[in-house]
């Protein structure tokens, strides 16, 4: 018989030997350009100030929600909070879940069956692809953002059809034409599926939105960790979908619901979205700064991208690393994106803006990533 440490370790070694070991970093006081606190949420006074009240303004609530929404966790502030953030980013209803990956795991899993169809854009998350594996729905991927791609896999689709895209993906930065896809969905009578994680903040209530079609999209997901500053996320829809993801999505079924502290810190958190124009506009500024200020080379590439996400093409994992230990070592906390996250030959520094980053320190940025 095999030994499990065994396996452990050769598959550990093989990480080594490729470049593409992962370890957990130690916090810094190094200038932030790799989180995804795009508007300064998680770092903001204002933000935790408002938390602690509103939690001393309900003296009742408890440490921990003591179980699942359908035992003993539910409350009427998490179902009045549900039915204020699906408003605010133009939908019926929503539901929460405990983070981003559950969201998308209990959404694919459980929505298409045997029969159906998910085709997926190439570069779409981790937490999507793995949903839909766990349904037992025949599953496409489609060339990133190609509609000519994306009309073959739909003429081949059966059953109920679901396309699921990020409205900006987490590596690349870039958008998605969401106008082009929704017109190619409904020529084929399939379902749209948007994750707007990465959009919330810089386009306020997230680009769908901002496009006013959230009215032709049959699914949103919005997650609280990146411009919200918080934990959690919600999947928005029809009240219909909120109730069939109440009865058959595992991964809001058997989780313990988020505690009271949580879902004070996520209202508080929209409220604040709600008056950040001054950020919003700062965040912007720093994006265009940044893009004017870069000169990349002819074995480096800048993805086109105007979101906060901007990526840097090194095409080995090696280059990234010394590259990332560079930047490091001149204050600046930039992380490298490894293969196997991102394609192989597709390496690269993923630079993440803020509306907190002052113009000194993104000239030292582009400065030194322009000499490497």
């Amino acid at each position: 018989m095999a030994s499990a440490e065994t396996y452990l370790k050769n598959r550990l070694d093989e990480r080594l030997a490729a470049g593409s070991y992962r370890t957990l970093k130690q916090e810094n006081t190094l200038i932030d350009f790799c989180s995804n606190d795009y508007l300064g949420f998680a770092q903001s006074a204002v933000l935790k100030n408002n938390i602690e009240a509103e939690v001393a303004n309900h003296p009742l609530s408890g440490n921990g929600s003591t179980g699942s929404r359908l035992l003993s966790g539910n409350l009427q502030y998490a179902e009045v909070l549900e039915k204020e953030i699906a408003a605010f980013h133009g939908y019926e209803a929503g539901l929460l879940f405990n983070s981003g990956y559950d969201a998308n795991l209990g959404l694919l899993s459980s929505l298409a069956q045997r029969g159906d169809t998910i085709i997926l854009d190439e570069l779409i998350h981790a937490s999507v692809i793995d949903g839909a594996r766990l349904s037992y729905a025949n599953r496409y991927s489609f060339k990133h953002n190609d509609m000519v791609a994306l009309e073959a896999k739909l003429k081949q689709g059966k059953g109920n059809c679901y396309v699921v895209v990020e409205s900006v993906y987490s590596m690349d930065g870039d958008s998605a034409p969401l106008d082009d896809i929704l017109n190619l969905t409904e020529q084929y009578g399939a379902n749209l599926i948007v994750d707007e994680a990465h959009a919330v903040g810089l386009y306020q209530k997230g680009m769908v939105h901002g496009l006013g079609l959230q009215n032709r999209v049959f699914a949103a997901v919005a997650t609280f960790g990146k411009a919200l500053g918080c934990h959690g996320a919600i999947v928005m829809g029809s009240d219909r979908l909120r109730n069939y993801l109440i009865n058959f999505s595992r991964s809001f079924i058997y989780t313990t619901a988020p505690s009271f502290h949580n879902l004070a810190s996520v209202k508080m958190a929209y409220a604040l979205l709600n008056d950040s124009a001054a950020e919003i506009a700062a965040l912007k500024n720093n994006i265009a700064f940044f893009k004017r200020s870069i000169v990349t080379g002819a074995d480096t590439l800048l993805i086109d991208s105007d979101s906060a996400i901007q990526c840097i093409l090194l095409n080995s994992n090696q280059r990234a690393i010394q590259a990332a230990k560079t930047l490091q070592d001149n204050g600046l906390d930039v992380r490298p994106i490894l293969s196997p996250t991102v394609a192989e030959g597709s390496e690269r520094l993923r630079v993440c803006l803020h509306s907190f980053n002052a113009v000194n320190d993104i000239t030292l940025l582009a400065k030194t990533i322009t000499q490497l």
